[in-house]
């Protein structure tokens, strides 16, 4: 059966470019098995990736819309061809037809885009309360400030791909059980540039990019959450041509803190108390992110009790408002008490009406 891949993007057959790359980049975010855990999301996701593939390169579609097909060829179906040769992973495709990753010029020119690159950065909770800036070290590839990127040592040794004869593409016939079919596709040789090089240039050795060190200054947003990235779009390795480079990827690990403990906007910490303040009740001050704070404990209070101050916590990330603070009590029992103390706690039994331990054990009716 003829998938519609028209269908599949959620798109008309009259779809501009524009279109079908805005219907693409809201499925794929919909779909993509790292932001949605359904099991049917990562088939779905293959799906969308096919049908963009084949709708953002002008010839497929072409073909798709006259012969429902993109095979070499006449014949709906493409019955009997032999996809082998042109088997890949369409969301690389489409990503890179999107990002820069490789496109072709009027001369066929290949141009490919450079790698993404990762490394990572620690801060702390109270930078994660305030946002922080981060210097970021890192050693990558540039593009040659000596011959611009192409590779030579003077404009003069730039020649034409013998290869290709500088058109940037070449053309392979194959035969098959159906007849000669020739495709057409960049050339290996000079990836698709249409030029070659007689002498090197001297500081990159041809490469066409030298390694340097590079200090970033970047900027970590409030209410960040461990393990998240921040993308710093060009910082990655460098393109065959200036303007397609990759992003930087900075993995952003929170540092433990020695009180507070972060679930997600809220901020949990452990208050001790004496058996006097939980008794008669006090007003205490509280550690906070921003210093300190009064809280007052009601007569009574239990161990384990869990009081809640509002505006407290963490800022929501991209939004507005924080989180709250969240304050476990825990009763502290002296280890050591005077023989004074211990004649008061005795008398005060006596004059306790309240026995927890015999409530209970009626309750049971062992009493």
């Amino acid at each position: 059966m003829t998938k519609d891949y028209y269908r599949t993007l959620g798109v008309d057959r009259s779809a501009n470019a524009n279109d079908i790359k805005k219907a693409y980049k809201k499925l794929a975010k919909k779909y993509h098995p790292d932001l949605n855990k359904n099991p049917q999301a990562e088939e779905r996701f293959k799906e969308i990736n096919e049908a963009a593939s084949i709708l953002a390169d002008e010839k497929k579609r072409a073909q798709y819309d006259r012969f429902g097909t993109t095979a070499e060829g006449h014949g709906a179906g493409g019955a009997g061809f032999d996809f082998s040769d042109f088997g890949s992973d369409f969301g690389e495709i489409f990503e890179r037809f999107f990002r820069g990753g490789f496109d072709f010029g009027q001369r066929g020119q290949r141009v490919a885009r450079g790698a993404d690159l990762e490394t990572e950065t620690e801060i702390t909770l109270p930078e994660v309360a305030s946002g922080a800036e981060k210097r970021v070290t890192l050693t990558k590839d540039e593009i040659c400030d000596t011959c611009g990127g192409s590779g030579a040592k003077s404009p003069a040794d730039i020649v034409t791909c013998p290869a290709c004869g500088g058109s940037g593409m070449v053309r392979h016939t194959r035969r098959t059980p159906l007849g000669v079919f020739s495709t057409t596709s960049g050339c290996n040789a000079c990836y698709g540039q249409g030029r070659a090089v007689k002498q090197k240039c001297e500081r990159c050795a041809g490469r066409r990019v030298r390694s340097v060190t590079k200090t970033l200054l970047v900027r970590i947003p409030a209410g960040i959450t461990d393990g998240s990235r921040v993308r710093l779009p060009g910082e990655g390795q460098p393109g065959s041509q200036p303007g397609f480079s990759g992003d930087l990827y900075l993995h952003v690990r929170v540092a433990p803190h020695e009180v507070f403990r972060r679930r997600e906007d809220d901020l949990l910490c452990e208050i001790p108390l004496t058996f006097v303040q939980a008794a008669l009740g006090d007003e205490i001050e509280i550690p906070t992110l921003d210093g300190k704070a009064k809280l007052s404990i009601p007569t009574g209070t239990q161990s384990h009790t869990v009081f809640k101050m509002k505006d407290k916590g963490l800022p929501h990330l991209g939004g507005h408002g924080r989180g709250s603070q969240l304050v476990r009590t825990i009763i502290q029992v002296p280890r050591h008490l005077s023989r004074e103390q211990k004649e008061k706690l005795r008398e005060f039994e006596k004059l306790d009406a309240e026995k927890p331990y015999a409530s209970l054990l009626r309750k049971l009716r062992l009493v």
